[in-house]
């Protein structure tokens, strides 16, 4: 009867992704198959296995019984969270609290696909979404629901990557900020250091001896990311004459 139960759940497309689901999904991840072909098999949308994987890690890092109770966790947050007094609106500008944390943890899960720590990603998506554009360290702890301690070191990590920087507001506390300058020099940081393997690589071929197989090896490694970064920073810098805007922002975040 169990058994019988959880297959027919499963076979719900409008439903919650079960934990028999979730497996499926780690195991087609397992086996390389494309997003659209693990939802066909499971009769789901393709954006839902694709929020599902992001907000959990990415498909290198994906694991069912470990998304599952990650669920579970985030549900009863929800269940728990202060309740919204009558009258008010959920969140600023009438947002759905709920659909705002639910995005917030889909955008932290690509960025942890891209390699950043889980609490770091967590840290950036809370600072990306926030209307302000910064946060203060015990604003961040609050709203992720962790300690100071952690922000710190999330934070450490940010401005060493050049993702976010502090200023100190009118109060003379710290707050921690992203813009478009931000993503600018992050951006200008990555493409230097792609540069900078191209002239270690260059290195190489007089140690290893021109004309040598492994010297051309090199030496294509390194036209390769010359070419790389010079697009890179030339977009960078056309990107950032035609798009950039800047859009008021209250000092203060308004969640």
């Amino acid at each position: 009867m169990v058994a019988a139960s959880t297959t027919k759940e499963a076979a719900m497309p409008g439903g919650r992704l079960t934990q028999q689901e979730r497996q499926q999904i780690a195991a087609g991840l397992a086996d390389g198959l494309a997003y659209a072909e693990i939802a066909r098999r499971l009769d789901r949308p393709t954006s839902t296995i694709t929020r599902e994987v992001m907000r959990n890690g990415g498909a290198m890092a994906y694991r069912g019984d470990l998304a599952h109770h990650a669920t579970e966790r985030r549900a009863r947050r929800r269940r728990t969270a202060s309740p919204i007094r009558p009258g008010k609106p959920p969140t600023a500008r009438g947002r759905d609290a709920g659909a705002v944390l639910e995005y917030e943890e889909t955008f932290a899960g690509v960025f942890i696909a891209s390699g950043l720590p889980r609490m770091t990603a967590r840290t950036l998506a809370c600072l990306y979404t926030t209307d302000a554009g910064s946060l203060t360290a015990s604003q961040i702890a609050g709203h992720l629901q962790v300690s100071p301690a952690s922000v710190s070191k999330a934070i450490a990590y940010l401005e060493n990557q050049g993702l976010v920087r502090r200023e100190r507001d009118e109060r003379r506390r710290e707050r921690y900020v992203v813009d478009d300058d931000v993503m600018y020099q992050s951006t200008m940081a990555s493409a230097k250091a792609t540069a900078h393997l191209g002239e270690i690589a260059r290195q190489g071929v007089s140690v290893l001896g021109p004309g040598s197989p492994a010297a051309a090896r090199l030496e294509n490694i390194a036209r390769f990311v010359d070419f790389v970064s010079e697009s890179i920073s030339r977009a960078a810098e056309q990107a950032r004459e035609i798009l950039h805007t800047r859009i008021e922002a209250a000092p203060e975040d308004t969640r």
